[in-house]
């Protein structure tokens, strides 16, 4: 349960990490808008480290369903010069979340170490450019693609077809030379699915490891946490956010991925107090 990458060895055996969720867009789901000035967005950054998130996770791309591709100059300007100073003004872990080789590639050199790749490193070079630089890999299942992705997705078995969707590109990066310990899953709640597919992932986290790689999920402020409370207002997914995290982590999750830092990172210290027998 150890995540290697670059120079840096992450111990996810008996502990789980939060990570921070930065986007840097105008449209995405939960806050687009939010930051999508620097100065604002690099306040923000220190400020979930500074609340607990050991990685923070910067977007400048929208994957929120429907959303439409950003062209590669304009995600590079939103999240260059975010990462630039987040790398020199925090400790924290930086990773990039994208499916552009090109700004995946740039982003490292600018200090991140981490790709949080929600198309699962399906494309050849995006792989080769792990092995290369050998940063961290988030590998994150996805069916379809963010525009067309809910319109009617279908599975045999959610749960059984992630697990085997892993175990290839397990494959595949062992195959382009990829070491597993640079790679972490996420079953991608939301990206595909519905909400009765993301109970079903939820009640089987255990069940879709593979090789005793750490899973990671993102489940925060998330549509289908709306539907289950019966409100549509974003600031009511909160707490079900809250409770998703201490479950995760109860079934063996390792990073869990939030808008909100300090209530999920107290409900993470609660939950492993319980789990070690300390409290």
């Amino acid at each position: 349960m150890f995540w290697s990458f670059r120079n840096c060895v992450l111990d996810l055996s008996n502990h789980a990490v939060v990570m921070g969720v930065l986007n840097l867009t105008p449209d995405s789901f939960s806050d687009g808008g939010s930051w999508v000035d620097p100065d604002r967005a690099i306040a923000h950054g220190i400020q979930m480290h500074q609340e607990g998130a050991a990685i923070l996770d910067i977007g400048g791309e929208s994957t929120r369903p429907g959303a439409t591709p950003v062209d590669e100059a304009e995600e590079l300007r939103r999240v260059i010069p975010v990462i630039k100073a987040l790398t020199t003004q925090t400790q924290a872990l930086i990773s990039v979340d994208t499916r552009k080789v090109s700004v995946a590639r740039a982003a490292l050199s600018a200090g991140a170490t981490i790709v949080n790749d929600v198309s699962g490193l399906q494309d050849p070079q995006m792989r080769q450019l792990i092995r290369e630089t050998r940063a961290g890999a988030i590998v994150m299942h996805m069916q379809g693609n963010p525009e067309t992705m809910q319109n009617a997705p279908f599975y045999g078995n959610v749960a059984t077809d992630i697990r085997r969707f892993f175990s290839d590109t397990l494959t595949l990066c062992q195959a382009d030379g990829i070491a597993p310990d640079q790679l972490v899953f996420d079953p991608g709640i939301g990206f595909g699915k519905t909400a009765t597919h993301n109970l079903r992932i939820l009640k089987h986290l255990k069940d879709i490891r593979v090789s005793g790689r750490p899973l990671a999920l993102g489940v925060s402020r998330k549509f289908f946490l709306g539907q289950l409370v019966g409100s549509a207002a974003m600031n009511d997914r909160s707490w079900p956010t809250v409770a998703l995290t201490a479950y995760a982590r109860h079934c063996g999750v390792s990073v869990i991925r939030v808008h909100e830092i300090l209530k999920n990172v107290q409900s993470l210290q609660m939950t492993e107090a319980i789990l070690e027998g300390v409290a």
